[in-house]
């Protein structure tokens, strides 16, 4: 499998419309967003953090994202980690991390990391510590700043977040990623006052089309594939048990032979 060479991660943030970013959490999860003809694909701590039987923002996933964007590298999509607060308080130790990525031949287009550990928003003047240090031994990684203020309801106000979004553009972060921040026009307002691509939550209630009009040019699914697949295995459970309709599936074959494929792409 051959990565695209064009457009680049960097440039799916400035077209048209905003990059629709599927979060996946195993090798399966992202064959299926590949097949559906996604040109990238991202990585959901919490799903990777579930799968190990752990809580999401523990820094339990730290070696199981390097095995999993390992495992991802082969794919022809760009691919970009959740690594959570990037594992450590240290900001060269964090950027000694992402470098392990790409060391270990992961080649991954970018990463997102929080401002925030165990649920508290850190100091940005850290965090951005931490944005500088990466993009100083990884300048080529894109480093989209998540800033959990509205997330946590924690300082969550615009003039919080924006200062927080300043500190860390400044620092060197090429995106801002505040999940959570749902009203039009907070929406609105950020994307005109931060200067790099607005990366948000899927919304239900809008489109990626009026995301894109609000000036949000990224919108990621975080865990709700993974919580959807739970939700489905158990109703499917529930069904054969006769208590409803067996959802529908994708065959057995078709599943197979995407790991044939890409087990093959492997030797």
């Amino acid at each position: 499998m051959t990565k695209p060479a064009s457009p680049t991660f960097r440039e799916l943030h400035h077209q048209d419309g905003p990059l629709v970013l599927p979060n996946a959490w195993d090798v399966p999860s992202a064959l299926a967003f590949v097949d559906a003809g996604f040109e990238a694909v991202g990585t959901t701590s919490f799903g990777v953090a579930s799968g190990l039987g752990r809580p999401d923002g523990g820094r339990a996933t730290r070696d199981a994202n390097v095995a999993l964007a390992r495992a991802l590298a082969p794919l022809p999509v760009h691919l970009s980690v959740d690594i959570e607060d990037g594992y450590s308080d240290d900001p060269d130790e964090v950027a000694a991390y992402v470098s392990t990525l790409a060391a270990a031949g992961a080649d991954v287009a970018g990463v997102n990391i929080e401002d925030s550990t165990a649920e508290t928003l850190i100091d940005p003047a850290a965090y951005a510590a931490k944005v500088g240090a990466v993009k100083g031994r990884c300048p080529e990684v894109f480093v989209n700043a998540r800033v959990d203020t509205y997330w946590l309801g924690q300082d969550a106000t615009v003039a919080a977040t924006l200062d927080r979004a300043a500190r860390y553009v400044e620092a060197g972060a090429d995106g801002v990623f505040v999940p959570g921040a749902l009203d039009h026009a907070l929406l609105r307002e950020l994307a005109a006052e931060i200067p790099v691509p607005l990366n948000v939550l899927a919304i239900p209630a809008l489109s990626p089309a009026e995301l894109g009009e609000l000036g949000v040019r990224r919108v990621s699914t975080g865990s709700l594939p993974y919580r959807a697949a739970l939700h489905a295995a158990v109703a499917v459970a529930q069904a054969v048990r006769g208590t409803g309709t067996v959802p529908e599936a994708t065959p057995y074959p078709e599943l197979q032979a995407r790991l044939v494929d890409y087990a093959a792409g492997l030797t």
